[in-house]
């Protein structure tokens, strides 16, 4: 942070205040955009705050440098997306902050003067999330949308119906404006951050941005996958309402099918509203979900109304925002790991430091690009904090402190676990290790060429694969076709019927057709489907291997990245080996499926088809696979657009929306039927 931003407005003229705020508001300008449209910030929520408040100050005391375009008269961020704009005829205001007992008591205190009839504050937890507002019409959900710049928000309806805590219809037929924080519990924030990280993708920064990205959405199939949650706090117009109290309106919002906060508490003095802050202060850590802050409203409706707002925020309430725990500590050195996809992952090593509860000793570097972002090297003292009150990580390095003999660090460029030469693909800011044969992906390579969309190696599950890796009986998934039964049968729980069971489940993988063989291989972005395109057109894994990135990407469906990746893992020698030993020990390498270049149409054709429930005659992937074979698209969601729905047993919700759309539905028996009319 500059010495600018450390200035006092204090005895600076109104001149040096108007250059203090000029070189302000641009930093804050591209600081808000990160933060409110990119859903990246660059600085940590504390530093903005910081030099936000500075500005705050500066336009305080010298209001004639107050310029229109200013973020303090702002709020939240520009309404510049592919999603259709949405007027709030109400506006969705901010909230003002404070970040010190001092600032709040004087809030409180100037409210209990000026209006001496409230003696009741209503104390909420501040919700790490997106603001949203959800609009009602007769009970049924009609529209959502995001806040935007308070006036002009996004129509994100369609995004907001995947989200399971938001009601479709309420439990009374009235017209009403709700708004709430949207958010990402922090498990699923762990869990979302480590599948991104898998696919070498950049991580969210804390859970905030996370629902916020995953909101704002185009396709509202990948809001669902993430799993987002929502406390819903306030309403545009009470007049609906039978409540006349912020406390009361939370939980008549809670009957009519809302998800509301219930740690909220109603408080009458000063000191009860500090002990509120100290107590979730304490607790923040052991929540499930982030917060940044204590909200404390006006208790009163009515009298909430009659306080009024400025052209950002309410008057009536404030935010009082918490200090992030920071510790300093040094790099002691910066490790690499190798994980199961091959994603090459760096982590500080520090000594162990107490933050935000626990104790830590390391932390994480994201990437390459971080690394090289920030500046950090092995022998800094650098400052670190938990995002989203979860994860440890780097914020910055201490210039002063940095050794005289301190030498920029070195991104290493081949795999720490097997010494090849790691690639990074143009769709990612991981560095990644395509080696086939990388002894720290192995065992997970083996399970998934075993698994049942794969080479379907019936008997080969995981803890099977790690016997087999201990006891030295494989290198890689070429040399599983060089068992024999002496290997296996004193393996645990394993005996001579089990041995001869997975020795003949092997030898009949070798006959597979080429594209479970090529899923099986684990190239990044091939799946199932890929698979069988690229197969079906190619016909043979030489071929394959022969042809350039245009002829891949040139497939209906397949495209520039699943190109990229195919052209870049045949182009490695050792995948290049590691084919030719499959081929040595007697794997089929050619397509044998059928090519529906030549099939004639079936009423299958183009229909699209979703199983649900369970088949006893068959497996679900079976089936599936059949289905595809007939020139059907299987797809996993009921919508008007599905064709055929097959129910197998204990159909739950997706065959009674397919009877509420009147969507055909087969039972097994019919299903069965069709098939056996095939053969």
């Amino acid at each position: 942070m500059s010495d600018l931003h450390k200035l006092s407005s204090e005895n600076l003229t109104e001149q040096e205040a108007r250059q203090a705020a000029d070189e302000l508001r641009p930093q804050l300008i591209r600081w808000g955009k990160e933060y409110y449209e990119n859903d990246q910030p660059s600085v940590p929520d504390a530093e903005y705050d910081q030099v936000y408040n500075q500005l705050v100050k500066l336009e305080e005391q010298f209001p004639n440098i107050v310029t229109s375009d200013s973020p303090t008269q702002q709020v939240g961020g520009n309404v510049d997306s592919d999603f259709t704009k949405v007027k709030h005829p109400i506006p969705m205001l901010s909230l003002g902050d404070v970040f010190s007992k001092e600032e709040l008591n004087n809030f409180i205190e100037r409210l209990q003067k000026e209006y001496p009839e409230d003696q009741e504050f209503n104390c909420e937890l501040k919700i790490d999330g997106l603001s949203i507002s959800l609009r009602y019409e007769n009970g049924i959900l009609v529209q959502g949308s995001t806040r935007g710049n308070g006036k002009i928000g996004e129509d994100i309806t369609k995004n907001i119906k995947m989200i399971p805590s938001i009601p479709q219809k309420l439990t009374r037929p009235i017209n009403i404006e709700v708004r709430g924080e949207c958010y990402m519990s922090k498990t699923e924030f762990l869990k979302l951050n480590e599948r991104r990280q898998i696919d070498g993708k950049t991580t969210f920064a804390n859970p905030r941005n996370a629902a916020a990205g995953s909101l704002r959405q185009l396709d509202p199939k990948v809001t669902a996958e993430r799993h987002l949650s929502t406390f819903m706090y306030n309403v545009a117009d009470y007049s609906d309402l039978q409540a006349t109290t912020q406390s009361g309106m939370l939980k008549e919002l809670k009957e009519l099918g809302f998800t509301v906060d219930e740690d909220f508490q109603v408080a009458y003095t000063i000191d009860e509203i500090n002990q509120y802050v100290d107590k979730y202060q304490q607790q923040r850590n052991d929540l499930s979900y982030g917060i940044d802050g204590i909200v404390i409203k006006t208790n009163s409706l009515p009298l909430q109304m009659k306080i009024g707002h400025t052209v950002k925020v309410p008057k009536w309430a404030i935010a009082y925002k918490f200090s992030p725990e920071e510790v300093k500590v040094k790099i002691n050195d910066i490790e690499w790991t190798v994980g199961r996809t091959g994603v090459v992952t760096p982590t500080a090593i520090m000594d162990k430091v107490k933050l935000a509860g626990t104790t830590v000793s390391r932390a994480s570097l994201h990437n390459a690009d971080y690394i090289e972002k920030k500046d950090i090297r092995i022998g800094d003292t650098v400052v670190l904090y938990k995002a989203g009150d979860i994860i440890p990580e780097v914020e910055r390095y201490l210039p002063e402190l940095r050794p005289a003999d301190s030498k920029p660090y070195v991104i290493p460029d081949t795999c720490p676990s097997c010494g090849a030469k790691l690639v990074h693909l143009d769709d990612e800011v991981a560095l990644r290790c395509i080696n086939p044969k990388c002894p720290a992906q192995l065992a997970e390579q083996v399970t998934h060429f075993a698994s049942r969309n794969a080479m379907d190696i019936d008997g080969l599950g995981p803890k099977i694969v790690k016997q087999l890796f201990q006891r030295n009986l494989i290198s890689d998934v070429a040399s599983l076709y060089k068992l024999k039964q002496t290997d296996l049968i004193d393996l645990d729980k394993f005996g001579e019927k089990s041995s001869q069971n997975l020795l003949t489940a092997l030898n009949q993988s070798r006959n597979n057709s080429m594209e479970r063989l090529l899923f099986g291989l684990g190239i990044r972005h091939v799946g199932n489907k890929a698979a069988r395109l690229i197969s079906q057109h190619f016909g043979s894994i030489d071929a394959l291997m022969k042809a350039t990135r245009d002829q891949i990407a040139a497939i209906d469906s397949i495209g520039d990245i699943i190109a990229d990746s195919v052209v870049t893992y045949f182009s490695d020698p050792n995948s290049q080996d590691l084919i030719a030993e499959l081929q040595t020990v007697g794997v089929n390498m050619k397509y044998t499926g059928p090519n529906p270049t030549v099939q004639p149409d079936t009423f299958f054709t183009n229909k699209r088809v979703v199983l649900t429930g369970k088949l006893t005659s068959m497996t679900r992937e079976a089936a599936s696979e059949w289905l595809q074979n007939q020139g059907a698209e299987v797809t996993s969601g009921v919508s008007k657009k599905t064709d055929l729905l097959v129910a197998g047993e204990a159909a739950g919700s997706k065959l009674t929306k397919a009877q509420k759309l009147k969507i055909p539905v087969w039972d097994e028996s019919r299903f069965k039927k069709e098939m056996a009319e095939k053969q």
